[in-house]
C-alpha cells in the first residue's frame, strides 16, 4: 500500500522560533507531513540537536542561527532556504517574546521595546524576507502564518505590550494578504491560547495559583500541547487551506467564546 501523501509534501518550509515550544513541535509536524524545513532561531545548540533528531528520523532538516529583530540575520535565513532547496514556499513566523510580568504604568521603554521588536518587527522583518523570495521564484505563490494570540483578539491577564504587539500581528497579516492575493501568496494567522512552552511554565512559576486560573479561562480547561498548535499551522501552510487568507484562527480550546 503506497504511503499516504503528506499535506506538504515537496514544500520548503522556514520556521522561526524553532528552538522550543510551538516552533520545536512544528518542526516535526511539518516533516511528518512531507516538507523540507530550515529551521530559525536564537539559540543555535537547540537547533543543531533539532535537526540532528529530524534528520535521523529522515526528514531533510537544516538550521540558521539568528534573531528575528535583526532584518540581516532574518534575509541570510530565507538566503539559505533558497540557495539550499531551490525556493521558499512555506513560513511559519513564530519567534516571540512574553516580556516583563508587571502592570503597564510600572513597565519601562526597554520593556516594551524588547516585546514589540521581538513580536512586531520581527513578524515584519520575516514577511519582507518571505515575499521577496516567493514573488522572485519563477512558480510564484506561497502560503505564510504568523503566530498571534488569543492576547491579539481580547485582553487576558497578561502584560499591555504583549497584548498590543499580538494586535499588531494581526494587522500585518490581514495587510500582507489582501496585498499579496494577486502573487497567490496566502498569510494567515494564528491565534494560541494556552500552550505549554517555556514562557508559559515560568509564568506559571513565578505566579502562585496561575496554571488553575489560566485552565477555568477556557471551556477545555486545560494546557495545549504544543503539536496540537502546530497541526493548525501546518493546515493553514497546506494546499488544503486554499481558500483561506487574511483570517486569524483561534486555537485556544475555547477560550475566545467566553
Amino acid at each position: 500500500m503506497p504511503k499516504a501523501q503528506g499535506s506538504l509534501d515537496g514544500k520548503v518550509a522556514l520556521i522561526t522560533g524553532a528552538s522550543s515550544g510551538i516552533g520545536a513541535a512544528a518542526a516535526r509536524v511539518f516533516v511528518r507531513e512531507g516538507a523540507r524545513v530550515v529551521l530559525f532561531a536564537r539559540r543555535e545548540a537547540r537547533l543543531k540537536e533539532l535537526t540532528a533528531e529530524l534528520s535521523a528520523s529522515g526528514a531533510d532538516a537544516v538550521y540558521c542561527a539568528g534573531d528575528v529583530q535583526d532584518s540581516a540575520d532574518v534575509e541570510r535565513a530565507v538566503a539559505h532556504a533558497v540557495q539550499t532547496y531551490g525556493r521558499l514556499d512555506v513560513a511559519f513566523n513564530n519567534a516571540g517574546t512574553g516580556g516583563e510580568l508587571a502592570p503597564l504604568h510600572l513597565l519601562d521603554d526597554a520593556a516594551y521595546d524588547l516585546v514589540m521588536d521581538t513580536n512586531v518587527r520581527g513578524v515584519w522583518n520575516c514577511l519582507r524576507h518571505e515575499i521577496r523570495a516567493m514573488t522572485a521564484a519563477p512558480e510564484g505563490g506561497g502560503a505564510i502564518v504568523n503566530t498571534s494570540s488569543v492576547a491579539g483578539l481580547v485582553a487576558p491577564s497578561v502584560p499591555a505590550p504583549y497584548i498590543a504587539a499580538k494586535h499588531a500581528v494581526i494587522g500585518l497579516t490581514k495587510a500582507a494578504a489582501v496585498e499579496y492575493a494577486a502573487d497567490g501568496i496566502r498569510v494567515n494567522a494564528i491565534a494560541p491560547g494556552l500552550t505549554r512552552s517555556e514562557m508559559v511554565e515560568d509564568w506559571f512559576a513565578r505566579v502562585p495559583g496561575q496554571e488553575d486560573r489560566s485552565k477555568a479561562s477556557a471551556p477545555q480547561n486545560r494546557v495545549a500541547a504544543p503539536e496540537e498548535v502546530a497541526e493548525a499551522a501546518a493546515w493553514l501552510c497546506s494546499d488544503r487551506s486554499s481558500f483561506v487568507t487574511g483570517a486569524t484562527l483561534p486555537v485556544d480550546g475555547g477560550r475566545t467564546t467566553w
